[in-house]
Parts: structure tokens; sequence; C-alpha cells
């Protein structure tokens, strides 16, 4: 290829992207909106997937240096009893252990090694065209980019899914209307942890010794308010570890990130030479903790196929033919988990026990095989 690859966004998915293209000696050139990455300051679930993609990149070594081991989930009522708990290291593997890690870092890392030049912030597209040997799209200072393919990496509200596809296929996700989600001192976890109640659910996950990445939303579908009251009011009389880290954020409010929960499905993620990846294409709730996951795997299945050889509009189409099975597992089996949560407390003390433990094992062991080109 002479021309470059255009990618739109320059958060996990397109930053992945960049670096599987340049590993391949394929050209490209990243344009972002933004002049800084969006939720820096919050962190990222990385489970097994996730991690085995990062080896893939050559990034095994690094998110083992900068990302917290997550050797155990469990999930526990309001009141603080355990449900199940999952051993996660050994479901995975020692090679894809997950791991918690900073936004900020997980950047760095995919960032580390780009050349100079190929990321431009503060650029965002407003029109993309395409014609039989290429694509250009229009940039917000006027100017104008050509490359042989334009990729959207932007997001659930993406740009180029807009311009080239026509479909928003936004929709509020079943598990629910929004979320808040913070960093917070860490009150002595040293595991996934979630607290599941009638009306809430509290998802704490250590970052370090010192610190967590919360996330709070509601049970089955409901709104969690942005009104920092509803955080105080639905886990009240939750367990020690919850009133902690609620103490803390609300002491602060401006530490807290509400926003809404936001699924994108579509029948279509390429249009001969554009493709969608990671949210812009498919954005999941995060039951499962799949948006950087399969962002991640997006980029390294692109680039491989780019990389093979086949012309550009047949290497798209083989990407969603690759890629459509796997994510649609993924949401079906969050559609089925977020069901689940809205079933009365004392059903889901009663069939979790058994019911929990299969579901984890449906959900992530069709996962741990990379996908087959």
């Amino acid at each position: 290829m002479t021309e470059p690859v255009l990618i739109i966004g320059a958060g996990i998915a397109g930053l992945a992207l960049a670096r599987a293209l340049h590993r391949e000696g394929i050209p490209y050139a990243i344009y972002e909106r933004r002049t800084e990455a969006a939720d820096a300051g919050l962190a990222v679930n990385l489970p097994g997937n996730a991690i085995s993609a990062l080896h893939r990149a050559g990034l095994g070594d690094a998110i083992e240096g900068v990302g917290f081991p997550v050797a155990r989930r469990e999930y526990r009522t309001r009141r603080g009893r355990l449900l199940f708990g999952v051993d996660e290291n050994a479901f995975w593997g020692p090679r894809a252990a997950p791991r918690c890690v900073r936004r900020a870092d997980l950047h760095t890392m995919l960032r580390a090694g780009l050349p100079d030049g190929t990321v431009h912030l503060g650029l965002g597209v407003t029109a993309v065209r395409q014609d039989g040997t290429g694509v250009e799209v229009d940039l917000s200072d006027g100017s104008t980019a050509r490359g042989v393919l334009v990729v959207g990496a932007d997001g659930v509200r993406s740009t180029v899914r807009r311009a080239a596809f026509g479909d928003e296929g936004v929709r509020a996700a079943v598990l629910s209307a929004a979320s808040y989600r913070f960093m917070a001192p860490n009150p002595g976890v040293d595991r996934w942890a979630v607290w599941i109640g009638d009306r809430g659910t509290y998802l704490l996950i250590p970052v370090s010794p010192a610190e967590v990445y919360g996330f709070a939303c509601a049970t089955g579908g409901g709104p969690a308010s942005p009104d920092v009251g509803w955080l105080a009011d639905t886990f009240a009389g939750f367990p020690e570890p919850v009133r902690q880290t609620l103490k803390s954020v609300l002491a602060d409010p401006s530490q807290l990130y509400h926003s809404p929960i936001e699924e994108v499905r579509i029948p279509r993620w390429t249009h001969s030479r554009a493709v969608l990846i990671g949210d812009a294409a498919h954005a999941t709730a995060p039951v499962w903790a799949q948006g950087a996951a399969l962002a991640l795997e997006d980029a390294e299945v692109l680039a491989a196929l780019l990389a093979a050889g086949a012309d550009v509009p047949a290497a798209a189409a083989r990407f969603d033919q690759v890629r459509r099975p796997r994510v649609t597992h993924v949401q079906t089996q969050t559609d089925r988990f977020s069901r689940t949560a809205s079933v009365p407390g004392w059903v889901r003390a009663l069939t979790a026990p058994l019911t929990g433990p299969a579901g984890y094992r449906a959900a992530y062991g069709p996962l741990r095989e990379w996908p087959q080109l």
C-alpha cells in the first residue's frame, strides 16, 4: 500500500490498530477530534482475551508491569453474602490472567513506538467519500486526507458510522440506562467484587493496593440518576467497602463520571473501503468487560487481513465475516445476564450459586481461543 489507512479516533481501538499496522509495515494516519484521551483518569478491566490480544500486540510484558492482577471474581448480595466466586487465574491460565489498568497507562502502552506525525489530535472528520480506488475524509480544519481505507474507531457516537453507513444503531443498554464510574482509595479489596441489590449494582476492582476502580448502575434496566443523591440512597446499607468508597467520592463529586450506557447493534461493519471497529461497531454493556477486549481483537484481526495481501474491500468484508460470530456471542451473553439481573433478590440467592459459574463459563469459554481468520 502506498496510501495510508485513515484511522478516525485515538482511543483504545484506534491506537491498537495503528500499532498493529505499524508492525505490519502498512502506512496509516490517526485523526482524533479531542486534544487528549477521553476517560483517561479512569481504569479498564481486562479479561483474559484482552490480555491475549495484548500479547499478540507485543505488550505482554508491559501489561504485566502496569496492570494489577485480578485473580478472583466474587458476586455478593447487597448484605455481603457470597453468591459464588470464580478463580480467574485457573480459568484463563497464567499467560492470560486478567488485570485491571488505568486507561492512561493503557493508552501510553499502545501509543509507545508509533512514529511522530502519525497521530493528529484536535482534528475531527466532517465527511467521508469513497471512489473506485480510495477514500477521502474532510477534516475539521478544512483540509482533506486521502487513503485506501477509512476505519471508524471513534466510539458509540461514531462520525464515520453516520457518514458512511447512514445507520445510527445506538440503543440504551438492557442492563441500565446510565452508570457512575470513579476511582477511589482502596478499602481493602484484592479481587473483582460486585454487590447486587434489587435497585442497584456496585462493582469494585483493584487497580493497585491503594486504589480501586468503581462502577455503579441501576439493576434491571432502571436509570442511575445524575443527582449524586441516587448513589447514597441506592447503596445505603451495603457492606463496608461500598460505604467507604462512596464516602470518598461523595465528598468530592467531581471524581464521579456519570454517563449513559449505550450499545450499538448494526447489520454490517464494512462498506467497501469503510470499516467500523471497537465501540463504533459493537458497543456493549460492560457485563463481561468486553469493550476494550473486543477492540484490541478487532485491531489485530483487521491488520492481519490487510497484511495478507487481499485487495482492501475484500479484506474489509472478510473482517466482518470473521468478527461477527464472536461479537454476537458476547452480545447474546450480555443480554442474558442483563435480563437475569432484574430478578428478585431472593430468586438470585437461590439460583446464582449454580447458574452463576455456568454463566461465567458459557460467556468466557469461547473467548479463550483466538478467532480464526
